[in-house]
């Protein structure tokens, strides 16, 4: 039976919680430690637009949503699928509706409720939280914290890395653990974030806030449609956010890069240049564009801006549906959604463990694997806490650690 010395999990995001909680249902004393004060800032953050949990397409095709990663997570999805995590969510009395687009929801649409019965859950299991305990030291029993008190050297039969990744540090997840694991990382890169266009400044600053719905994005075979924004840290939205692993790879092996942005993509340019003809000549551009097409005004500053000599019908219709949107660099690392790089998956065994230091295993955005947005990133973070906490429990009860 499990003794009262503490698992070690260090790291209070979902992953962290979740391997906890795992653990601890199994009969372990679990002591959680993160440097913030409280647990679960992201995932606050991540309820504000409300809370995707997972994606009920087939499961076949969400696996191929972790692309190069799929043979690592693979196992932990199985063990742990998107209808499991909808059901802990529900006994937790956070009830789930699947979206039109297949994204699972929780009802309330926030998190904070979530939050609160998950960690009533925790405390009724004993776990216990550290706040304010950064990680600045691993080694073959235990790990070094810095405290408000000082260094604070800490022993455990075993530990689970849960340090999440490099965006929105003031949340918590800023990627200063990666200096000491050095040659075991690859560089941290942004995902599902924004990118800078090749406008204006001027431009930029006047349409701040704008909008352009419904409209497709084309890079390659690649093709994505939904709403795009411009804010003041660049272009962001959906259709970006599913495309920004090829676009982060190719900007950086050659920038800038060019995209094709078709404005009306429920119309064929034969359709759009009919439409055109049929108004009045003497009207302005942008009046026949407003007219004919229903142009926001962004999209009508979008064709100034970028095709200011295209008059005729044909030119239009042509531009409308195939607008060329350069990109220079991507939007700044610590606003994107997710990350890429990390610990290499190469560096783990496949219960999750580092190879480098028996004892310690690492789950959640710490890993280098992307997602898409849509509730693929909550999922591999829950699978892989589940894959870790059953990797602890295989690895000290076969060796028979006395704990």
């Amino acid at each position: 039976m499990p003794s009262s010395i503490p698992l070690m999990v260090i790291g209070a995001g979902p992953a962290g919680l979740f391997a906890a909680e795992r653990l601890a249902q199994r009969g372990y004393a679990v002591q959680i430690f993160d440097h913030m004060a409280r647990p679960g800032r992201k995932l606050l953050m991540a309820g504000r637009s409300g809370l995707n949990l997972t994606h009920s397409e087939s499961f076949e095709h969400f696996l191929s949503r972790y692309g190069a990663a799929r043979s690592l997570l693979e196992p932990a999805l199985r063990a742990f699928p998107p209808n499991a995590l909808r059901q802990w969510a529900e006994e937790l009395g956070q009830p789930c509706f699947t979206g039109s687009s297949g994204r699972i929801f929780l009802k309330s649409f926030k998190a904070s409720p979530l939050l609160r019965a998950w960690l009533d859950r925790l405390q009724t299991l004993g776990v216990s939280f550290s706040p304010h305990h950064r990680l600045v030291a691993l080694n073959d029993d235990g790990a070094q914290f810095d405290t408000p008190n000082g260094l604070r050297s800490i022993k455990s039969p075993a530990r689970i890395l849960a340090l999440g990744g490099a965006s929105w540090s003031r949340l918590g997840s800023d990627g200063h653990w990666s200096s000491l694991l050095p040659e075991l990382c690859t560089a941290f890169g942004p995902s599902n974030c924004g990118f800078i266009p090749d406008w204006p400044d001027d431009f930029q600053t006047r349409n701040e806030g704008c909008i352009l719905q419904g409209v497709t994005l084309q890079y390659g075979p690649h093709k994505k449609r939904g709403d795009l924004i411009l804010t003041r840290r660049g272009l962001e939205g959906a259709p970006l956010y599913a495309l920004s692993s090829f676009l982060r790879e190719d900007l950086r092996a050659s920038a800038p890069i060019t995209l094709s942005l078709n404005l009306r993509p429920t119309m064929t340019m034969a359709a759009i240049k009919k439409r055109l003809e049929a108004q009045r000549p003497r009207e302005s551009r942008g009046n026949r564009l407003r007219k004919a097409l229903g142009l926001s005004p962004f999209s009508r500053a979008l064709l100034q801006l970028i095709v200011p000599d295209a008059h005729s019908p044909e030119a239009l219709a042509h531009a409308i549906t195939a607008l060329p949107l350069t990109l220079c660099q991507p939007a700044e690392l610590d606003r994107a959604i997710s990350t890429s790089g990390g610990l290499r998956l190469d560096a783990l065994t496949s219960d999750f463990m580092i190879r480098r230091f028996p004892g310690t295993f690492a789950c959640g955005e710490m890993l280098d694997w992307e997602a898409p947005t849509g509730g693929y990133l909550l999922q591999g973070c829950f699978s892989t806490a589940t894959a870790c906490a059953d990797g602890v429990h295989h690895w000290l009860t076969e060796t028979r650690t006395s704990i």
